[in-house]
């Protein structure tokens, strides 16, 4: 069998991952786009002079002939994953009236580490307006109808994602949280909101949600993690150029093992330090972000992220692990029980780390390297440096499968 060129796939070979890989169907039809556009132009810097007149087209699609003015439009640093940038907008504000309203326009480049979908994002943030800060949601352009590529539009939340001072060793990441240190009297202050919004957001009933960009798995059953599976799976056929033995044995041991779903979550599949703001005068949660790989599915999924070992950090006595550095895994395990209600079962908890290790594996190794290679991505030299951990991240892969026998 001739080995498909992945940098200009074919239609039939693209039919032939949809059959091979089904998930759901939006993420099935991002995917897809991503394959359809892939021989296309890579990333190329759009002045933001031109990315305005371009959003002034969806403005005037949105609101008609009402009058506004832009300023202080500049690009915002960080975002691995998207394009961003801040700019304020002078109009009349429904419900407000007259207003300057800080804006951030959120956009993906022309290939993206995660190819995610703009119209999930911004329903699953509408569906927590007024249950879990979140910033405000103006406009989305899914299909890019108006922007060079699919886009939302939402307001500039206030607040920092780590404090001020930080500790010397900290290991200081700017662009994924990694490393992030809290004071005591802060994390004492952060961990209850830090797990009552996490139990909140998992006990949201979701068929009142308005989320109709998403498919809903059976309980009492593994579609959920067949899913999940097969969207990896997937990505890795579509983007990884070496062969990785223990990929191969990761995705058969989780398909053998796979959990059934007992009840139905929104998740968040990206919670943790650095993927919120809080106000550091008063230590308080102001803004819930990148909510762009969220889905209907098993809470426990949420829970093996956030507790993963590179969000967290040691206490001063140097021993005490902290999750995502606010409180020990067992107390906050027993914290997000009597918050939402809700058990943890330790295996599916288990099964869940192993699949978040895939899945980073996945995006690391294939897509990381492919996009940067092919020049797709305004952040190729971050893509690259991600390289280095991708074995990192396989050797914690396999001690956790070896734990799990």
């Amino acid at each position: 069998m001739l080995r498909p060129d992945k940098d200009r796939p074919s239609a039939e070979w693209i039919r032939s991952l949809r059959a091979r890989f089904p998930t759901e169907s939006e993420i099935d039809r991002i995917l897809t786009r991503k394959m359809e556009r892939r021989s296309g132009p890579g990333y190329s810097p759009l002045p933001i002079e031109a990315l305005i007149a371009r959003l002034e087209a969806l403005l005037h699609a949105r609101l008609g002939k009402q009058s506004y003015t832009f300023s202080d439009a500049r690009w915002l640093s960080g975002g691995s994953s998207k394009l961003q940038m801040a700019f304020t907008l002078e109009w009349d504000r429904p419900g407000v009236g007259h207003e300057k309203t800080r804006m951030v326009l959120r956009m993906e480049p022309a290939e993206s580490i995660i190819e995610t979908s703009r119209l999930r994002e911004f329903q699953l943030i509408k569906a927590f307006e007024g249950r879990v800060p979140v910033p405000p949601l103006f406009w989305c352009d899914a299909d890019a109808e108006f922007l060079p590529y699919p886009a939302l539009v939402y307001g500039f939340a206030e607040g920092v994602t780590k404090p001020s001072a930080q500790r010397p060793d900290s290991g200081r990441n700017e662009t994924s949280g990694v490393g992030i240190w809290l004071p005591p009297e802060m994390r004492a202050k952060l961990a209850p909101q830090f797990v009552d919004f996490l139990a909140t957001i998992h006990t949201r009933d979701h068929r009142n949600a308005g989320l109709d960009a998403f498919d809903v798995p059976q309980l009492g059953t593994t579609q959920c993690a067949e899913w999940g599976m097969n969207w990896w799976d997937r990505v890795w056929e579509e983007d990884g150029d070496e062969e990785i033995p223990l990929l191969r044995l990761a995705s058969g041991w989780l398909r053998r093992n796979m959990p059934v779903l007992d009840r139905h979550s929104i998740i968040h599949c990206d919670y943790r330090i650095g993927n919120f703001l809080f106000t550091e005068h008063d230590a308080r949660i102001s803004a819930w972000l990148d909510w762009e790989l969220g889905r209907i599915g098993d809470r426990h999924q949420d829970l093996a992220w956030t507790t993963s070992r590179p969000f967290g950090g040691f206490d001063e006595d140097g021993k005490t692990f902290l999750v995502c550095g606010m409180l020990p895994e067992p107390e906050f395990i027993a914290a997000y029980e009597r918050a939402s209600g809700l058990q943890v079962d330790a295996k599916k908890l288990h099964w869940y780390k192993v699949y978040n290790n895939y899945s980073l594996a996945v995006l690391v190794l294939g897509t990381g390297y492919r996009i940067a290679r092919n020049g797709k991505t305004h952040q190729d030299i971050v893509m690259a440096t991600l390289l280095g951990i991708g074995y990192t991240i396989l050797n914690q892969m396999r001690e956790q499968i070896e734990e799990g026998r």
